[in-house]
């Protein structure tokens, strides 16, 4: 059994990714999510493992300097929370369009605008199509876990890497300032300089050998027909995303008539809601998106064919549902039940919107 300690969903983050083998973080301070940098610099892993820890001047500057380190082979990340993420959106738009892999953590808040710093999860659109300008998409996790914020961080990276893309943990204040007992993931090593040849050395500004021609990371293309076929490219890249790395969780779904949709937080309050729906006799299940890009359409699709209605909880005005609703396609109703500003939905307010929209509505 590996180290366990009782911390708060912000602070795995940081220790994650010392443990996953980081070689830098960039970031700006935002609550609810400053405890990330602020454990790393308490941690001081620079003494202990080498890697880079600087507060930027902005969102703006970490972003770019996440490029500059991805550009260079190396293991960066950054993290933020919703405003903050909507600077960042123009350079990860850049960071996917130059196939770069990249770790970015969002613990959202409340909005519109500055809006609250209590927690929400009405940044699923930026997240999951796109945020920043052009067509591509990040591939999302989304952790309803202290947990699950730990082993994100190296499968995020791993999954980064696979596909030469960003990769978003999409969470929330509530997960990023809860504490939960974490089973913390066992130090892996920083690659050396010849690990990260041997590893990236076919994309990645190295320094040239003279073995190879020069390698050039941008996104700009300025020959419609070639960046027409780039962007053919990346697709296909998203098409193999949605075929391999789907994942989600189901819990009584097997003979549920009425089925939740939830993720991050909501999905541990809808877990209870199923609780108290059974002891009433109603046939609820729990389906918890874990990857929000790719979403879990074909599931969703299958799980529809039985059930009798599906309830999307989120703590917005309704933007997961849009994707619930287009797995659906049609076969059975789709509501939808969120709080908003920094509100949290209760288990009994769950209960008593299924039973109001699905059942008595």
């Amino acid at each position: 059994m590996g180290d366990i300690r009782l911390m708060k969903g912000n602070e795995v983050i940081a220790e994650a990714a010392i443990r996953c083998g980081c070689d830098a973080y960039f970031g700006y301070p935002i609550t609810p999510q400053s405890e990330v940098m602020e454990t790393l610099m308490a941690r001081a892993p620079w003494e202990e493992t080498g890697m880079v820890v600087l507060q930027a001047e902005s969102e703006v500057a970490s972003i770019n300097m996440v490029f500059g380190g991805a550009s260079a082979g190396k293991k960066v990340m950054t993290s933020s929370s919703s405003p903050g993420i909507s600077l960042m959106a123009e350079g990860i738009s850049y960071i996917a369009g130059a196939e770069l892999p990249a770790l970015i953590v969002n613990v959202q808040r409340g909005g519109p605008g500055l809006g609250t710093i209590q927690p929400s999860q009405a940044d699923y659109f930026q997240a999951t199509k796109g945020g920043g300008h052009g067509d591509y998409h990040l591939l999302v996790l989304a952790p309803n876990s202290v947990q699950e914020m730990n082993d994100f961080v190296d499968l995020g990276f791993e999954l980064a890497f696979k596909y030469l893309n960003p990769v978003m943990i999409l969470t929330d204040g509530v997960i990023g300032q809860m504490m939960e007992k974490v089973e913390l993931s066992d130090f892996k090593p920083r690659l050396t300089d010849d690990e990260v040849e041997q590893r990236s050395g076919h994309w990645a500004a190295t320094g040239k050998k003279s073995t190879r021609k020069q390698h050039i990371i941008t996104s700009l293309e300025m020959i419609s027909e070639r960046q027409e076929k780039f962007n053919q490219k990346l697709q296909a890249k998203y098409a193999r995303m949605r075929e391999e790395e789907v994942r989600y969780e189901e819990i009584s779904c097997d003979d549920a008539e009425y089925i939740i949709v939830a993720y991050g937080v909501s999905s541990r309050i809808s877990q209870k809601a199923v609780v108290l729906l059974r002891e009433k006799g109603i046939k609820a299940g729990l389906f918890r998106p874990i990857t929000l890009f790719p979403f879990p359409n074909k599931r969703i699709n299958e799980l529809a064919g039985h059930a009798k209605g599906f309830l999307s909880v989120e703590m917005s005005a309704g933007q997961m549902v849009e994707d619930v609703l287009l797995s659906v396609n049609g076969q059975t109703k789709v509501e939808h039940f969120g709080r908003m500003g920094g509100m949290i939905a209760t288990p009994i307010e769950v209960v008593t919107a299924l039973e109001s929209k699905l059942i008595g509505g």
